[in-house]
């Protein structure tokens, strides 16, 4: 299955809640795509990291966002690695990189810039003791997520969060 907006696509075979949106501006101002991919059904109310679905996985799932900075961050030393990483260590995970500290819960971020766009790379298990045995689930997804560059055109309008057509797919 493929989903794509805004220069973002996800292309996944596995079993994922997967979302590619813009939220709705509050001042005018323009807002950066997001992307969600999620083990379990998540609710259409998020927060950008993922808060309202990282506060329902379970042991066994995992929550992955993707989120785009202003083109603007681009040079900024924060954003100096270059591509995602393709392989998570067991070590980067704490309760303390969580958004919000959920128990039993562990996460990390990435910061990087990948086709001249900046991005947060945010990966939240589950379970932190279970870390070993969801990394690869969370690799598969990241694995699953396309960035094109920022010098092409989007394949599609921007909407708001309300008004954007289910953009997602789920496998049962």
């Amino acid at each position: 299955m493929r989903i794509q907006a805004h220069g973002l696509a996800v292309e996944s075979a596995q079993p994922v809640d997967a979302r590619i949106y813009r939220r709705e501006s509050v001042n005018g101002d323009e807002t950066q795509p997001i992307v969600h991919l999620c083990t379990t059904a998540m609710p259409e109310d998020r927060g950008d990291f993922g808060s309202g679905a990282v506060d329902r996985l379970g042991p066994e799932d995992v929550f992955v966002g993707l989120i785009e900075y202003s083109a603007a961050e681009t040079d900024a030393a924060l954003f100096r690695a270059e591509g995602r990483p393709r392989t998570l260590n067991p070590d980067d995970f704490s309760s303390q990189a969580l958004q919000r500290v959920q128990a039993n819960q562990s996460g990390c971020q990435y910061w990087f810039r990948e086709g001249g766009r900046p991005f947060c790379l945010y990966v939240v298990l589950g379970s932190h003791a279970n870390r070993r045995r969801l990394i690869p689930t969370a690799e598969q997804m990241i694995a699953s997520l396309r960035v094109e560059s920022g010098d092409e055109p989007e394949p599609a309008p921007t909407r708001s969060l309300k008004t954007l057509p289910r953009n997602s797919f789920r496998h049962p």
